[in-house]
């Protein structure tokens, strides 16, 4: 496991909410006190809210929490009721006549495990809202990662428990955290340690399989599958940072992606990355950037080495 977590850097909460029979949850980034922010899409199937308010040319600058969910498309509801929550502790955008709290948020694929009629909703929004702490170390089957999971060419047969990871990386008073959703259709590495730790496994043979091999070896029958997977990340920083900025980290933190899946950003992912500043400390955007990357894998590992077997489908625990 790496070490370190979100919410290592000021000002950031983290909380979470999930239905462990349904195998369904949220995870809510809050930053009560407004946060510049940013957003890259890689993946070609995304579920997002609110992201074209995060380009550099658009009115808000701030945003007071982002969320990442489960339940595809539906999952977007969570974000009423995290918009209620911070509606009652007056946090938002002033519009004159009351505050509107800027929310954005990305869903992944998690309804093909557990109950798929089950999904994240307004209460549930609101219940990770509340369940947010400043010290929070949660991993595994918990938030939006509780449906996750990974190496899904051949079905659920074939397919890994993933979860939900954090890492923080620190070089003098710079800090660069993330916590990433691991719902991906390829195969999972832990970059640094240079192993493959998550993805298509044949239980029977007690043997990982190749995500790229099988697809170059019967691609044409691959299409069940395609609407089933997305990664989706916070990067938080106290780096000082403008909306554009901020994109640019986004854009950085995908090599993490990159680095750790395989493959990634296909048309059957909608991976998304979205980055918090807190703006205390000046520094290089090119290190916040290389950090972005950097804890972004480590999260990806973590979400594997911390997920439990579930919904049938075994985890790296159970194989390792």
């Amino acid at each position: 496991m790496y070490e370190g977590f979100l919410t290592d850097v000021k000002g950031i909460k983290l909380g979470h909410a999930e239905d462990a029979h349904a195998l369904t949850g949220t995870s809510v980034v809050l930053c009560e006190d407004g946060f510049t922010a940013g957003v890259d899409v890689r993946g070609a199937g995304p579920g997002t809210r609110e992201t074209d308010l995060l380009r550099a040319e658009n009115l808000v600058q701030q945003v007071h929490a982002v969320f990442l969910t489960g339940g595809s498309a539906y999952g977007l509801d969570v974000g009423g009721g995290i918009m209620k929550f911070l509606e009652e502790k007056n946090c938002g955008f002033d519009v004159g006549v009351g505050v509107v709290p800027i929310v954005p948020g990305a869903v992944l694929f998690d309804l093909a495990i557990g109950d798929a009629k089950v999904r994240p909703d307004f209460n549930m929004g609101y219940s990770a809202a509340k369940n947010a702490r400043d010290k929070d170390k949660t991993m595994g089957n918990f938030g939006a990662g509780c449906g996750a999971s990974v190496g899904k060419i051949l079905g659920n047969d074939f397919a890994m428990k993933s979860g939900i990871g954090q890492s923080s990386v620190k070089v003098d008073k710079l800090v660069v955290s993330s916590i990433v959703a691991l719902n991906a259709l390829g195969d999972i590495f832990d970059y640094e340690a240079g192993k493959r730790i998550g993805g298509v496994y044949d239980k029977k043979n007690k043997k990982f399989l190749e995500t790229n091999t099988l697809y170059e070896n019967k691609f044409k029958d691959y299409n069940l599958f395609s609407p089933a997977n997305t990664t989706i990340s916070v990067i938080a920083t106290n780096a000082k940072l403008t909306k554009a900025n901020c994109n640019k980290i986004s854009q950085m933190a995908h090599d993490g992606y990159a680095r750790s899946i395989n493959p990634v950003h296909t048309m059957n992912d909608g991976d998304t990355i979205f980055t918090l500043s807190n703006g205390e400390i000046e520094t290089d955007i090119n290190l916040v950037g290389i950090l972005a990357a950097k804890t972004i894998s480590r999260s990806i590992a973590n979400a594997i080495y911390s997920a439990k077997d579930a919904g049938g489908l075994v985890s790296y625990n159970s194989i390792k």
